[in-house]
């Protein structure tokens, strides 16, 4: 399982706000190139966002799925990119006084990509979730009107 941690300078609500908006999902997650469609009940348990995965011309249209939520604490989903399998992915919100603990921890659970060795996998997975939690930080600071160089 590839763990990543962050400090975003915003409270917990601020995060929330934008982990339980799944339109913006392609903002911040490395990977999803644009939304179809979000569920009315987004982050709800079952509830979906559909969204496109890749690059223009070769975007494949799939869906990521919330397994569990407990607002401005955590949310867990399983996110598909066929035909590469499906990852459980778990974002943790951690108070931190002002400012807010963010863990992403992830792993691929079916598909093609369980027959990779993890200690293959793992790398990639940590590189970007790193680039994505900069893009959570970045967004959510910029909405708080905290948003600072880094």
């Amino acid at each position: 399982m590839s763990e990543n941690t962050t400090l975003i300078d915003a409270s917990t609500a601020d995060v929330w706000s934008v982990l339980s908006d799944g339109w913006l999902y392609p903002l911040w997650v490395v990977g999803a190139s644009r939304m179809r469609d979000v569920d009315a009940d987004w982050p709800a348990p079952g509830s979906r966002i559909h969204h496109s995965v890749g690059v223009w011309p070769g975007l494949v249209d799939d869906h990521t799925r919330v397994l569990a939520s407990d607002p401005e604490r955590s949310i867990t989903l399983c996110a598909r990119a066929w035909p590469m399998g499906e990852a459980e992915v778990r974002v943790t919100l951690t108070p931190a006084g002002e400012q807010t603990e963010v863990t992403i921890r992830e792993d691929v659970v079916s598909g093609p990509g369980v027959l990779v060795p993890g200690l293959v996998r793992q790398p990639g997975l940590k590189w970007r979730n790193s680039e994505t939690l900069r893009r959570l930080r970045l967004l959510v600071e910029g909405r708080a009107g905290r948003t600072q160089t880094r």
